[in-house]
């Protein structure tokens, strides 16, 4: 068993989810007020290291709710344990997994900040060099985390997508071009080789958020 995944995020016209710098200021004040209603209303969010060392966020409700009860569960898949010490998902706004690979216990490179962490968020140890996401789903489905938004940089969106991981997407199309070949999309890392091995969607809504559109699909995962 696993939680029930939604994939969220927003991207420019042209598939942008940040420019060559790593600015990232995509969605409109209402998009943003969407994304912290659907935060509420999940069990758990996840996103990857990359995100949390480029932007450094908070995970939480806090634009529609003071109340901590409000948060949800955050998860961080960050295989060699690089999350920094200042992290804002270190505090205790809410309850904070990060899953780590097997390597980052096993070498001494990576182990003193594994045990740091380990003194403020529950820390999930699988997969050799990388952290094994069927074995992580597993985990959080254990712990109470029935649905799970997916708010990962491009990697982490390909690898979840690859793994048969995700069941819906929901994707803010913000009115704006950006450009660029070192421009963060939607989905990254390796790929599929040919479009016969793409990802079928079913459009299941659509939605206009201030200026911004957003598109809802199921994902049908047919192997």
């Amino acid at each position: 068993m696993k939680p029930y995944v939604i994939l969220n995020a927003a991207m420019t016209l042209d598939g942008k989810i940040a420019t060559k710098t790593g600015s990232s200021e995509i969605s409109g004040l209402e998009d943003i007020m969407r994304v912290h209603k659907l935060r509420k209303d999940v069990d758990g969010i996840m996103v990857g290291i990359n995100t949390v060392l480029s932007d450094n966020p908070k995970l939480t409700t806090h634009k529609i709710s003071s109340n901590d009860s409000d948060n949800p569960v955050r998860v961080i898949v960050d295989s060699k344990a690089r999350t920094p010490h200042n992290s804002n998902v270190l505090n205790d706004s809410a309850k904070t997994i990060i899953a780590i690979s097997k390597e980052a216990v096993l070498d001494e490179n990576y182990l003193d900040n594994v045990h740091f962490l380990e003194k403020y968020v529950d820390v999930f140890v699988s997969g050799e060099y990388k952290v094994d996401l069927n074995e992580l789903m597993k985990y959080l489905f254990k712990e109470g985390i029935k649905t799970l938004m997916l708010e990962g940089g491009s990697t982490l969106n390909f690898s979840m997508f690859k793994e048969g991981l995700i069941d819906e997407i929901n994707i803010c199309i913000a009115p704006m071009v950006v450009g660029g070949k070192y421009s963060k999309t939607l989905v990254d890392g390796e790929g599929f080789g040919f479009m016969k091995n793409a990802i079928p969607l079913k459009l299941k809504d659509i939605l206009h958020v201030g200026e911004d559109l957003v598109l809802k699909y199921d994902v049908l995962n047919i192997k």
